[in-house]
This record gives structure tokens, C-alpha cells and sequence, in this order.
């Protein structure tokens, strides 16, 4: 998929991390196109699912969930069908913005934004302690966020 981008391409990516909201024809100057091709680029970055969508960085302090925790999970037992529900479980989970499934000591990683310990505490009791395959759990609570770029690094394509 990274060879059929190009300069342009990678550009396009970077600029629109940078700013979502920037206008085909400003994008178009930063690139040093015209906007009719930079639209066509758009459009083929988006239906190749090189741009999944388009989102606002919300800042999550500002809305009462400033308290970042990550969390991992050791299911009682690995299986399809308990890992499928798991997964289901989580999706529905509003606390949890971001899920993985890793290797190692645990199944799964989480990130959590809650907007105090006690609420974490609650959560953890009485959202995730309700999920009859959960085995462990252990927390990690951020203290400060250092970097957070929220993107890709086109820079390195």
C-alpha cells in the first residue's frame, strides 16, 4: 500500500493531521496543487481506507475525564468464543476509548478516561467486574501526559 503514495500523498496525510478542518483549496497551496487534483486525492486516500475518517481531538480534562489509567486484562481463560465476548463487552464500555489485544502476561490493554480514582474504582467494580470471563486486572494511572501526537508519522513513510 506505501508505494502507490507518493510525495504528494504523504503531504496531503500530514497536513491533515495536522489540521482536519484545513479547506481542499488551502490543503491544495500547502501541496502546491490545484484543488481539483488534491480533491481526487482525498477522494482516493479515503475509499483506498488510507483515511478512515475524520475526527476532533477532544480535550478530556475540560469535560470532567481527566484521569487517564491503563489498564490490562487477563481473561480467566483464553478462548474464541470468551475472547468475542469480551470484545463486545468493551465495545459498549463508553469509558473505554481505546482496546488492544497483546501478547504477554495479559490479553488485553485498555484505555480508560474516568475523572477520579473513585469513579475508576466504581468502574472497575461494578462495569468491567461484571464481565464473567475477566481473570486480573492491572492498573497503571497516568500522571502526566508527555506526547500524544493522535496520528500516524507520515513523516516516516
Amino acid at each position: 500500500m506505501v508505494e502507490k503514495l507518493d510525495k504528494t500523498d504523504i503531504s496531503i496525510l500530514r497536513a491533515l493531521q495536522e489540521n482536519g478542518r484545513i479547506t481542499v483549496k488551502d490543503l491544495a497551496l500547502k501541496v502546491h496543487l490545484s484543488p481539483s487534483p488534491v480533491f481526487d486525492r482525498l477522494h482516493r486516500l479515503e475509499e483506498e481506507g488510507i483515511i478512515e475518517r475524520y475526527t476532533a481531538i477532544v480535550n478530556p480534562a475540560k469535560l470532567g475525564r481527566g484521569f487517564i489509567v491503563y489498564c490490562s486484562v487477563r481473561l480467566r481463560q483464553m478462548g474464541r468464543d470468551i475472547a468475542h465476548d469480551f470484545i463486545s463487552r468493551v465495545r459498549d464500555i463508553p469509558e473505554v476509548a481505546e482496546c488492544y489485544n497483546i501478547s504477554g502476561d495479559f490479553d488485553f490493554l485498555l484505555k480508560i478516561y474516568a475523572p477520579d480514582m473513585q469513579y475508576y474504582n466504581d468502574f472497575l467494580i461494578n462495569t468491567l467486574g461484571t464481565i464473567d470471563s475477566l481473570g486480573s486486572v492491572q492498573s497503571w494511572f497516568v500522571m502526566n501526559e508527555i506526547k500524544n501526537s493522535y496520528g500516524l508519522p507520515v513523516s516516516l513513510l
